[in-house]
């Protein structure tokens, strides 16, 4: 799909939404868009960035502006960093490779989903490039362990461990459009709308569905070897998620990784402190995208007391309502190293793959070279809570 077949130019993560909405079958522009329950944490998160404001300086010099940092010991363009997308590989063909050359083009790091189309081996052989793979805490602890050894095989030097599914919290928008495991969803009826609004989407149809086989989850090839379809996945995947898991359990991932290791899934100080005990590396400040707890607070909300409570004994990322370069230049002021994009970049891969990526990453590093030129300051390090207007 080509830039000239697109019905607008999109300028903004806004624009991407709207094109992914008209590319793909509604039941999987909702899984990127919806999030569980009422989706009031799925608001607050983007809420939480609208209530806070720059404060613009002027007539300092800033001719010269400096998007980089160094992360892991690796220098990277900006503080960004795309996070890991579930069946990304089902909103482009073979959408993971695309968005893994993006983010090469851009000089900043990329997170394999473990449930992404993809594997792990497909990606290494796509790139010379270092990937971050992403690994949920599973019941299943010797296929966990050999995930974590084809990732290091891989090249692999940073992990993110996602901790916030204990269990599966419900997204209605799935339940509606047959992608829930619930009863109601396996309907002749249900059945039926799914495949009519898959045919209604011929382009995605032709591009995806047929020229990007197979759509099953890459990484999980091996633990279920007959698998032919996503829904032969969805029984093991299900199964997997391991409600009796605590912070004494985790032991093991230190054990088993000698990499840089990310937990994902902290809103709660204590929980901060426990992942720096456990030896971690990053935390990323996350309610995995309004996708879990509804009604919990927004990721920029409790930014700052888990910056205090870390006191710099680990790198601190954050996702969730990240929409543009000026919510980047706003988590940085209060405190975070770094992004994570999720949504975001989703859209833009749907929208338009590989190129729709690249113009939402350049976009992003416009945003952020104006917000920090007119609040005064040229360096990514040099952005403190001194350019936010305090309430």
């Amino acid at each position: 799909m080509t830039s000239s077949s697109l019905a607008i130019a999109p300028a903004n993560t806004a624009d991407f939404r709207l094109l992914a909405k008209k590319r793909l079958p509604r039941q999987l522009f909702d899984y990127i868009d919806g999030g569980s329950y009422q989706e009031i944490t799925l608001a607050n998160n983007i809420n939480a960035f609208a209530k806070l404001f720059l404060r613009q300086k002027i007539l300092r010099d800033v001719s010269k502006i400096d998007l980089g940092m160094t992360l892991f010991n690796h220098s990277i363009n900006l503080p960004i960093i795309l996070g890991p997308i579930g069946l990304a590989g089902c909103f482009a063909r073979r959408g993971e490779q695309q968005a893994l050359t993006a983010s090469v083009t851009h000089n900043i790091p990329f997170c394999l989903s473990t449930v992404g189309i993809c594997s792990i081996e497909e990606l290494k052989a796509q790139t010379e490039q270092a990937f971050w793979f992403q690994l949920y805490v599973i019941k299943d602890r010797n296929y966990a362990i050999n995930l974590l050894s084809r990732a290091k095989n891989a090249g692999c030097e940073t992990l993110i461990l996602t901790v916030d599914l204990p269990v599966l919290g419900e997204r209605y928008r799935d339940i509606r459009n047959g992608l829930s495991s619930s009863a109601t969803s396996k309907s002749i009826l249900s059945l039926f709308k799914r495949g009519a609004d898959v045919v209604s989407h011929p382009k995605w149809l032709w591009d995806v569905a047929i020229r990007g086989k197979p759509l099953t989850f890459g990484n999980l090839s091996a633990a279920v070897p007959n698998a032919h379809s996503l829904d032969d996945f969805k029984g093991w995947v299900d199964n997997q998620f391991d409600p009796s898991m605590t912070w004494d359990d985790l032991q093991w991932i230190r054990d088993n990784w000698s990499g840089n290791l990310i937990i994902k899934g902290i809103l709660d100080s204590d929980d901060a402190k426990n992942a720096v005990k456990l030896g971690a590396d990053a935390i990323v400040v996350s309610n995995h995208g309004g996708r879990q707890l509804d009604c919990a607070q927004g990721s920029l909300t409790v930014l700052p007391e888990i910056v205090t409570a870390v006191n710099k004994q680990c790198k601190i990322i954050i996702d969730g309502g990240i929409r543009s370069g000026f919510d980047v230049v706003k988590a940085l002021a209060l405190g975070a190293d770094a992004c994570l994009l999720g949504r975001a970049w989703a859209y833009a891969l749907a929208a338009n793959g590989e190129q729709g990526v690249s113009q939402l990453l350049t976009q992003f590093e416009n945003e952020l070279r104006v917000a920090m030129a007119l609040t005064g300051v040229t360096k990514v390090s040099d952005i403190t809570s001194d350019i936010l207007v305090q309430p």
